[in-house]
């Protein structure tokens, strides 16, 4: 398995957890499915499929943790018609009017009716915790849904003390510059053929560009107009392929084929072994590239 969404954090203390205190303390945070009244529940399960009472795997020091949340699916459409409905019948049988206050109380009684006959809405969000490196990267495509996991973990821990790292020189000027002046991109990096452009003047006004070559005079021009890069797609020493967003947020990762055939060629006996082999290989990779990609904006900017 390999994570296809990078938000990472920097741990600001030393994480003191062993695999078996973490174990306990997740433990009492366990998920559970919704009981007959509930709109959602959030807890955490098993990152390995194949170890169903393990809420930690650990493997050469790196930390993998699982965030598993369900959400009962009840569209405020059909909420809707069923209050109007009861609001249209207590009016026409009591000669009165609704008001806000009963009406919200109906769509309370409403919701609680319809919950046990609901549909579920699954989704894991995976974490990896890199104690030794202080990292932790979350596998999440919006800041909302890594803070969730990261709320939940502070609460199974009483604390966490990280950060979002912050970096010297701003990410958009720096990419913008990097297609400007393609001799300035790091040699580790190699830009591919798609990317965003935001106008700084004009709100809300965004390029997108896909399958093109980003040093046409075409292109060039945009930058030359004032619009700056908000979103690039690179590859990283040969290994990983990504969209990197200048909120140093990543998506869209995967393996480059060579890093691909490198992980096939280790050859895992079984689905545990594969598991361990993926998490090492993105452990290793993730606390090399994070530490490249500040260096590229100038390195982490220090905190007062």
């Amino acid at each position: 398995m390999w994570f296809k969404n990078l938000i990472f954090y920097r741990l600001t203390e030393q994480f003191p957890y062993t695999q078996e205190q973490l174990q306990e303390k997740l433990q009492e945070h366990a998920f559970s499915p919704c009981k007959s009244q509930e709109l959602s529940r959030y807890g955490w399960s098993a990152p390995c499929k194949y170890i169903a009472d393990e809420l930690v795997h650990e493997v050469h020091g790196f930390f993998m943790l699982s965030a598993h949340k369900e959400e009962k699916i009840l569209p405020s459409s059909v909420i809707k018609d069923i209050v109007n409905e009861k609001v249209a019948e207590i009016e026409q049988q009591q000669s009165r009017k609704v008001y806000k206050k009963e009406r919200d109380q109906l769509k309370d009684e409403v919701t609680l009716d319809l919950l046990p006959r609901a549909f579920s809405k699954y989704q894991k969000t995976f974490a990896l915790i890199a104690p030794q490196q202080g990292w932790v990267v979350v596998d999440a495509s919006s800041h909302k849904r890594a803070e969730e996991l990261l709320s939940h973990l502070r609460g199974s821990l009483g604390s966490l003390p990280l950060t979002l790292p912050d970096v010297n020189q701003s990410p958009s000027a720096i990419m913008s510059h990097w297609l400007e002046k393609h001799e300035s991109i790091p040699a580790s990096f190699e830009v591919q053929d798609e990317c965003e452009l935001r106008d700084n003047v004009l709100e809300g006004g965004v390029i997108r560009i896909k399958g093109q070559q980003l040093e046409d005079e075409e292109f060039i021009a945009h930058l030359e107009a004032g619009k700056r890069v908000t979103k690039l797609s690179l590859i990283w020493d040969e290994q990983l392929k990504f969209v990197l967003s200048d909120d140093l947020s990543i998506k869209r990762l995967k393996p480059t084929e060579q890093m691909q055939e490198k992980i096939a060629d280790e050859g895992a006996e079984d689905e545990i072994t594969q598991f361990d082999v993926d998490m090492v290989q993105m452990g290793l990779e993730f606390t090399k590239l994070i530490p490249a990609l500040i260096e590229c904006f100038g390195g982490e900017a220090q905190r007062p």
